[in-house]
C-alpha cells in the first residue's frame, strides 16, 4: 500500500472567484434563518436564559474546528456532569451544533483547498449511517446511563493515551494518507461503523475513529488527518441529527441550547481550523490530551459499583489493544517505502 500517494488533486484557482464562497452562503442562511426563526416564534427571552451553553461552546467549537475531537467532547460531559442533564439530551444536543459548525468547519477547509481523502470520507460517511442504526435501536436501550457517561470518558481518555504516547511521532508525519488506494474506502467504512455506533449513545465518536485511522495505518500528515476527521464527524453528525429528528426525540431545552450556542458554533469552528494550520498541532493536541485526562478523572468519580469499574477497566483494555494494532499495522505498511 502506498501512503505516500496523494489524497487528491488540487482544484485549479478560477480567476477573480471566491474559494470560500460556500462558507459565507452557508454562514448567511443559517444567520438569516436563526434571526427569523427568532423573530417569528419570539424566542428571544427563552433563548438568553439558555446562554451558558454559549459559553460552553465558545471553547468548543474552537476545539472542535482544530483537532479531532468534536464540540461535543466539551459540551457532553458539562451537561452531563455540571448541568445534570440526561445522556441523551447531551448526545442530541452534541450532534445537533456539530452538523452546524462542523459542517461550517468542513467548507471553510474545502474553501481552503485542503486536499481529503474521498474514499475514507464516502467510506466514514456509509459506516456511520450503519453504525448509528445499530447503536440507536439495537444497543443503545440496553445500556445504562451511567455506563454511557463511562463510555464516554474512556473514549476520549483513549486519544490521551494516544497522544502522549505517540504524539511526536505522530506531529511529525509527513504521508499524504491513502488516497485512492482500494483498501481506503473499506478501512473508512470501519472506522465509521465503530464510530458511528459510540456516537448513537454519546454523539461522539467518528471523528476519532477515522483520525485514528488516518494518523496509525495511513501515517498521514495532520494538516490532512485532522481536517478529514473533523469532515467525517459534520457528515456523520448530520446524519444522527436528521436520525433523531425522524425519530423525533430532540426536546426543547436542548433545541433552546442549539438556539443559543448556534451563532457562536458557526464563527467558532471555522476559527479553529484556520488557527489549527498556523498554531503548532503538538502543543494543542497536548492541552487537549490534558483536558482528556482530567475530564476521565471527573467522571471516574461517578463510578460507583463494581459493574461500573469492570466497564472503565475492559473499556480501556480494548481501546488500548485497538489502537496498538492500529500503529503496528501502519508501521508495517510503510516498512517497504523506508527500505
Amino acid at each position: 500500500m502506498n501512503h505516500n500517494k496523494p489524497t487528491t488533486t488540487h482544484p485549479q484557482p478560477s480567476s477573480g472567484r471566491d474559494t470560500l464562497r460556500l462558507w459565507k452562503a452557508y454562514v448567511t442562511a443559517f444567520l438569516v434563518l436563526w434571526f427569523a426563526v427568532m423573530s417569528r416564534f419570539g424566542y428571544w427571552a427563552e433563548v438568553s436564559r439558555h446562554w451558558p451553553m454559549s459559553v460552553v461552546m465558545t471553547l468548543g467549537s474552537p476545539v472542535a474546528g482544530s483537532t479531532p475531537l468534536a464540540g461535543g467532547t466539551v459540551a457532553f460531559p458539562i451537561l452531563v456532569l455540571a448541568f445534570n442533564e440526561p445522556a441523551s439530551n447531551a448526545r442530541n444536543f452534541g450532534l445537533m451544533i456539530q452538523a452546524l459548525g462542523m459542517t461550517a468547519a468542513m467548507l471553510f477547509i474545502i474553501g481552503r483547498k485542503v486536499p481529503l481523502p474521498v474514499r475514507v470520507l464516502t467510506g466514514s460517511t456509509a459506516g456511520a449511517a450503519i453504525g448509528f442504526s445499530i447503536g440507536t435501536f439495537l444497543i443503545a436501550p440496553h445500556v445504562q446511563t451511567s455506563l454511557v457517561k463511562l463510555l464516554f470518558s474512556c473514549l476520549w481518555m483513549s486519544f490521551a493515551l494516544l497522544t502522549f504516547s505517540k504524539n511526536t511521532e505522530i506531529c511529525g508525519l509527513k504521508g499524504q494518507g491513502p488516497g485512492d488506494t482500494p483498501g481506503a474506502g473499506s478501512t473508512g467504512l470501519a472506522a465509521g461503523l465503530i464510530g458511528g455506533t459510540l456516537a448513537s449513545m454519546i454523539g461522539v465518536g467518528v471523528e476519532m475513529a477515522v483520525y485514528s485511522v488516518m494518523v496509525l495505518v495511513f501515517r498521514t500528515d495532520l494538516k490532512i488527518a485532522i481536517p478529514t476527521a473533523i469532515s467525517a464527524g459534520a457528515l456523520a453528525s448530520i446524519e444522527g441529527t436528521t436520525l433523531h429528528l425522524y425519530l423525533g426525540d430532540i426536546d426543547s431545552k436542548a433545541l433552546f441550547d442549539w438556539l443559543a450556542a448556534g451563532p457562536i458554533v458557526i464563527f467558532g469552528a471555522p476559527t479553529g481550523a484556520y488557527l489549527g494550520s498556523i498554531v503548532p498541532r503538538m502543543k494543542v493536541l497536548y492541552f487537549v490530551s490534558l483536558l482528556c485526562v482530567l475530564q476521565f478523572i471527573w467522571t471516574l468519580q461517578t463510578a460507583h459499583s463494581s459493574t461500573e469499574w469492570w466497564f472503565v477497566s475492559v473499556a480501556m483494555i480494548v481501546a488500548v489493544v485497538v489502537l496498538s494494532t492500529l500503529y503496528r499495522t501502519g508501521k508495517r505498511a510503510v516498512q517497504p517505502v523506508l527500505r
